[in-house]
């Protein structure tokens, strides 16, 4: 057994989802999530990628995600748009309110601690 780990989406079967419909905003976004690590200390690691779409996103847990591909923004409630592109990098805090919209299907990698 190795214990390093490569993040390789062919070699998973991703999980299909969508925005909860009380969350949509516009458009009609799909998800798809390659989840590689679940750790001890409700720590996750993975793929995730969405069409193009905007909904409500409500954070409890802690993330830290880097853009692979594509073009999102980020906007907390009262704050400004944050534009992410390719190789950007975000950390969203538990109690993070706001919504995310996807102009270009995005690809990040992802962190999250619960």
């Amino acid at each position: 057994m190795t214990l390093a780990l490569i993040f390789d989406p062919s070699s998973l079967e991703p999980e299909i989802g969508a925005p909860a419909p009380d969350r949509l905003i516009s458009g009609n976004p799909q998800f798809r999530t390659w989840n590689f690590e679940e750790a001890e200390g409700g720590i996750y690691a993975g793929i995730w990628e969405a069409t193009p779409g905007k909904w409500r996103i409500v954070y409890e847990e802690w993330e830290y995600f880097h853009i692979l591909s594509g073009h999102s923004v980020v906007t907390e409630e009262g704050g400004a748009a944050t534009h992410l592109k390719t190789g950007d990098s975000m950390i969203l805090r538990p109690g993070f309110k706001g919504s995310w919209e996807v102009i270009e299907t995005t690809r990040k990698d992802y962190v999250i601690r619960v």
